[in-house]
């Protein structure tokens, strides 16, 4: 196995990162949006919008790295208001951080780059000053809710459902601690 790592995403990685959006969703998502709507990504579309999450202030982008391929990444930054809040609308009491995506391209998944991924941007959060971390799964997505939960995140009561477009797809929120350690 190569050298793996992660690192700052910077503007010139956007055109991969939008590669491997489109290449993971097609295998992960093709059965909840249609092969479609996957075939409609535009990569100079995902690419822009890529570039502009990049450079946004406050926006945190990792890319997992093995060797000279990039496998994966992770975008993070503080969760808006309405993401954070209890199901009731309360806000929380501490500072939250949102995970918005973390992906790993398939064929390089089970080799811990999704846990590096998590890890150093968990770290990040930290620096800013966010005391604990939420993600949105999908309900039926058992893989991607068994890897945050070996990480310590656990369902906090609050799903919200997404119209797809082809049927309505429900989500879990998952919250847990930033303090994580990467063990070997």
């Amino acid at each position: 196995m190569s050298a793996a790592e992660v690192r700052p995403a910077s503007p010139s990685d956007a055109a991969e990162i939008a590669r491997i959006q489109r290449l993971t969703w097609r295998a992960a998502y093709t059965g909840l949006l249609g092969a479609e709507a996957i075939d409609e990504l535009d990569a100079a579309d995902l690419e822009g919008t890529w570039t502009e999450t990049i450079e946004f202030p406050g926006s945190l982008v990792f890319l997992a790295v093995e060797g000279e391929f990039t496998v994966g990444y992770c975008v993070a930054g503080p969760a808006p208001e309405q993401e954070a809040a209890a199901a009731d609308g309360t806000a929380p009491e501490d500072t939250t951080g949102l995970i918005a995506a973390l992906v790993v391209e398939p064929r390089w998944g089970r080799r811990g780059h999704a846990g590096r991924l998590l890890a150093t941007t968990a770290a990040a959060l930290r620096e800013t000053g966010v005391d604990r971390g939420i993600t949105w799964v999908a309900q039926s997505d058992h893989a991607t809710l068994g890897f945050y939960r070996r990480a310590g995140w656990a369902p906090d009561g609050t799903v919200r459902t997404l119209d797809t477009g082809r049927g309505m797809l429900r989500e879990v929120r998952l919250t847990g601690t930033l303090r994580l350690e990467l063990t070997h």
